[in-house]
């Protein structure tokens, strides 16, 4: 049973919730203990427990009780992050929607601000900064954090491209919910959801706003989350990056585009296949030949920027399919100490973003297997590091 708010918010935060006792009455605290004085209608929480197997249910019951602000969905069976996600936006009722991870917080103030631009810009999307916060307690700007800087008032992608290229997840945007429906978004299943979920909003809106602000703590190292998970589940990437060229073939048939989002894919899977932490060895040859079959796949016909060095030479390996000729790249970097492994990246779906950080000289179709390439992701989210 989901309590009905008696007014329509302005706000509706989606907090979906598995595996995180330890870390849910944080997270629960610092939203609800952070909505101002007098703004108690214009906020609603709604905590969506998808079958946590510890102690996460019982919990969301009981900080429900008194609290008509807060709203609990229990799922039957356990969804996935995404499905989760959907359950609460299905029974939100404010204006906005955002979406918190159960295992991060936001810092004091946060709820004021977003309310406060909210309601100044009436965007379609509002863009937040954010904080890594290590097990030790160090907090970490991330590598894409000053692509948010000085953006004025309200913007579209064509005007900031640079945006794009932002961590691409989900918890770092505040949504106009009847937007998602104009754009016919929602989250699927399996891991990397937030890949054809993110994008498209940025590409889809009209009015888009940064709040050049940290409003919200990414909590880095948890066991079990899958930036830190080996698993074949890893290859979900795929099937995400499908759904995204598909819904931009459809929507927005631009070839420059195009280029940009194949430029972020392919360093998208750069980093996950030079992660130890995600893919197990024996997997990781499998991976790299999923990686030259998206290449060959989703070329653009004008080719795309590819930046030089290194970063580059990757790339054309990848373009040609030369699993050994990278391998033994990868592993002489290792072994002199210059490859570097990047910072896991991107929230529960462990995506990551790009920072336009070097020059780059345009790559044709004609000739994209023996120099295609372009800055893989772990060079922009990690600030130049290589996976």
């Amino acid at each position: 049973m989901v309590n009905e708010p008696t007014h329509a918010p302005l706000l509706s935060i989606v907090v979906p919730v598995y595996g995180v006792e330890a870390y849910l009455y944080q997270c629960l605290e610092s939203i609800r203990a952070d909505i101002p004085a007098g703004e108690s209608e214009a906020v609603e929480l709604i905590a969506v427990d998808d079958a946590s197997p510890d102690g996460c249910g019982a919990m969301l019951r009981s900080y429900a009780v008194g609290r008509d602000t807060v709203r609990v969905v229990h799922l039957k069976e356990n969804v996935g992050l995404g499905l989760a996600r959907n359950a609460g936006l299905d029974v939100a009722t404010g204006e906005y929607v955002w979406f918190v991870d159960s295992d991060d917080w936001l810092p004091p103030g946060t709820i004021a601000a977003v309310l406060d631009r909210l309601r100044e810009h009436q965007p379609d999307v509002l863009m937040l900064d954010h904080l890594r916060v290590h097990e030790d307690g160090r907090r970490e700007v991330d590598a894409s954090s000053h692509l948010l800087r000085g953006v004025p008032g309200v913007a579209r992608l064509a005007d900031q491209p640079h945006l794009l290229r932002v961590q691409h997840t989900a918890w770092n945007k505040v949504v106009r919910r009847a937007f998602l429906d104009e754009l016919e978004l929602r989250f699927f299943p399996g891991w990397y959801e937030d890949i054809p979920f993110s994008h498209p909003l940025l590409i889809g809106a009209e009015k888009i706003s940064v709040l050049d602000r940290v409003c919200y703590l990414y909590r880095q190292g948890r066991q079990g989350a899958i930036t830190s998970t080996r698993s074949g589940r890893h290859f979900d990437a795929f099937g995400q990056y499908e759904r995204l060229m598909e819904w931009v073939a459809r929507r927005h048939p631009d070839e420059d585009l195009r280029a940009e989002l194949f430029q972020l894919m392919i360093s998208h899977y750069l980093v996950v296949v030079g992660n130890d932490d995600r893919l197990h060895p024996h997997l990781r040859r499998a991976f790299f030949h999923r990686v030259a079959e998206h290449y060959r796949r989703y070329l653009p016909t004008g080719g795309y920027p590819m930046p030089s060095g290194v970063t580059g030479l990757k790339h054309r390996l990848v373009g040609r399919g030369d699993w050994l000729a990278y391998s033994a790249l990868r592993q002489a970097h290792r072994v002199t100490g210059r490859w570097r492994r990047p910072s896991p990246a991107g929230g529960a779906d462990s995506s990551t973003a790009d920072e336009p950080s070097r020059p780059a000289t345009p790559v044709s179709r004609s000739n994209a297997g023996h120099t295609g390439g372009t800055a893989d992701r772990s060079d922009a989210l990690a600030g130049g590091r290589l996976p």
